[in-house]
């Protein structure tokens, strides 16, 4: 979606998806060493940055929607942690290659940017650091509990698992998974989820 309906979004409903971090990404974080540099892609309002900043890593949350990063921002401060924005459209920017890992949760881009947005993920980590994702699956369509509504903007396993091929993968979910985040995610849907490590 265009920064402009985030921007809007974020405006109207502040916290859309809640305060509370992905529970993939609280299953996985132990993964991450202590100290690591972490980049949070696709972040929104922040609510995985500022749980990975309370577990003492170097955070950068990275979306395309200036609202957004700004509730990001105050939310840290609530919970007396700093974490570094950046603005950026990452079908379109290439972030520099210095973190430790990163973690992606439902960022949801059109069909033909996909690949370079995931890429892009990847290629932002250090060689030996890891990359964590969960997306809802084209599968989401037929759910009412969240996800953009158009199936250009959901994912097929099948391009997930070519453009993952190169690396290293410990964890590889497709299937239904319940999430309550916000008013956006409410119930059973249909997801990716994935562990790589470079």
């Amino acid at each position: 979606m265009p920064k402009e309906k985030w921007d809007n979004q974020f405006s109207e409903k502040p916290f859309t998806y809640g305060k509370t971090a992905n529970a993939f990404i609280q299953e996985k974080s132990y993964l991450f060493p202590s100290s690591s540099k972490i980049a949070c892609f696709a972040e929104g309002e922040g609510r995985n940055a500022i749980y990975l900043a309370k577990l003492g890593y170097d955070v950068t949350a990275y979306d395309l929607s200036s609202v957004g990063l700004r509730h990001a921002i105050l939310l840290a401060k609530e919970n007396n942690v700093t974490i570094k924005t950046v603005e950026a459209d990452l079908t379109k920017t290439k972030p520099e290659k210095k973190y430790d890992g990163a973690i992606m949760v439902f960022g949801h881009v059109e069909k033909t940017n996909q690949r370079k947005f995931i890429t892009n993920i990847i290629d932002s980590v250090r060689s030996g650091g890891y990359v964590l994702f969960e997306i809802y699956s084209e599968k989401q369509i037929k759910y009412d509990t969240g996800g953009p509504g158009n199936i250009h903007y959901l994912y097929d396993p099948i391009d997930i698992l070519n453009w993952i091929k190169p690396y290293e993968c410990s964890h590889f979910y497709y299937g239904e998974a319940n999430r309550q985040e916000g008013y956006r995610h409410t119930g059973v849907g249909h997801v990716i989820q994935v562990v790589i490590q470079k």
